[in-house]
Formats: C-alpha cells, structure tokens, sequence
C-alpha cells in the first residue's frame, strides 16, 4: 500500500470567500458534491491508496469540520486535527506538525477541497524515485482570450495578430508531494504560502519537480467551478468513487 507510512496534511482552515455565501455557514471542505462532502471524498480516495495518518488543519469553522469527520475511524483512517488561532497560509500548517513529520521520510500536504481523478499512487511513486525535495502534482489547463491579441514593437507597429487565441498553462493541483528535508524550510508560527515553500527550496538549489499525468482536475473555490464540479461528479462518480 503506497501511504501506508506517508502521512497526508489536509488543509482545511480557509474561509471560502469565493464561494460566498455558501461559505457563510458552512466551510469549504464540507460542501456537498453530490451526496458527499468534499472532504469526505478526499478521505475515501486517499484511504483506496493506502493513507493510514491523515492531519487536517482547521481553522474557519473548525468545529463544524471535526464534528462530522471525526477521529476517522469510519473512513478506516487516524485522524488528527491541527488547530490554526491565527491564519497560516498554505504552508504554514506544516510548521505546526514539524515533529509529526519528522518521523516520515515523505508526506503529501494538499488542499482540502479538490475534487481530481489524480492516481495518488502514481504521483507518491514518481517522488520517491526521483527523490526531489518537493514534488508539485501539474494539470494543464486551457485559458482562451475572447478577444484579438494584439503585439506591438516600440514604435506601435503590429508585430502579430491572434484572434481568440488559447492559452495552455501547467498549473498547481493543490497536492504537493515533500521528502522531509523541506521541513527546514518552513518558518515557525509566520503566514507562509506553498509557493513561497517551493521557491526557498528551488532558491537554495534543491529540486522541485512536477508530476503530471492526464486526470480530471476542478478546485472548487469559485462559484462557477462548484457547480461544474457538482455536475461532472453525478456523471463519473465511480471515477471518483471508485470503491463505491
């Protein structure tokens, strides 16, 4: 079982303000896509790939959260929760649980509200072979321009011309796969993001990789994406769902 000694942090302590006023009542990693909570979905898959030690870093709404997953045991998981008094960023959480960490050679820390069809397995195996001190798990994304994309030189002459071109970009997916040695990166009790993670680590000359492998992708922190996430869930639950 490939998790079986990779604990995985949830970050799970943001407000939601883009998916207000959902949010106002209910934090992000328990609103519903289809009959689950997000989160819950996260469990179930991450427990499918072998997950034993799942952290979940709470801090809007925190009560809420542990109230309805527990201690874990219905997802067949040991669940433990990392309280945030003041908001800690992406990275941040991790500082929290560096002695937790410590113990493991790898850990996974991702967000708590991705809704993917991601092979855990897969990506945790790519790391450990490659051995880098952070992996970023990759999705291409295709942003179109509806508009004519002018260039210009410097004196205002047309250089090129596209008409509603489309864009491709590789972007986060939220699941970050880190050996231990990232842990000296991360400040104790400061606001600290991933991408500022993963830049200290790539600034001191230590390797950053991305895992990238065709798979289904939605970050549900927009109003309009938690709707497209609701809809494409009933229509490939069992991809996502894959042990019922």
């Amino acid at each position: 079982m490939p998790f079986k000694n990779v604990p995985v942090i949830l970050l799970a302590g943001g407000k939601g303000t883009r998916l207000k006023p959902y949010t106002t009542f209910v934090p992000k990693p328990l609103m519903p896509i289809g009959d689950f909570p997000i989160i819950e979905v996260i469990l179930s898959q991450l427990r499918g790939f072998g997950a034993r030690k799942v952290y979940i870093a709470v801090g809007h709404m925190a009560q809420l959260i542990q109230a309805f997953v527990g201690d874990g045991s219905k997802y067949g998981l040991e669940i433990e929760y990392s309280p945030e008094d003041a908001p800690l960023g992406t990275a941040g959480p991790i500082a929290k649980l560096r002695a937790q960490l410590g113990k493991s050679e790898t850990f996974v820390a991702m967000n708590g509200d991705v809704l993917t069809t991601l092979n855990y397995a897969r990506a945790l195996k790519f790391h450990q072979e490659r051995n880098p001190t952070a992996t970023i798990c990759l999705n291409r994304r295709e942003v179109p321009i509806d508009f004519g994309v002018i260039e210009t030189d410097g004196e205002g002459q047309l250089v090129g011309y596209q008409e509603k071109p489309v864009f491709t970009h590789k972007v986060s997916m939220g699941v970050n796969i880190f050996s231990k040695a990232a842990l000296d990166f991360v400040p104790d009790g400061q606001f600290f993001n991933i991408p500022d993670l993963m830049l200290a680590i790539k600034n001191a000359g230590q390797k950053v990789l991305g895992f990238e492998e065709p798979c289904y992708w939605l970050d549900i922190g927009r109003v309009e994406d938690y709707s497209t996430a609701c809809e494409i869930f009933e229509q490939r639950r069992s991809e996502f769902l894959p042990n019922g």
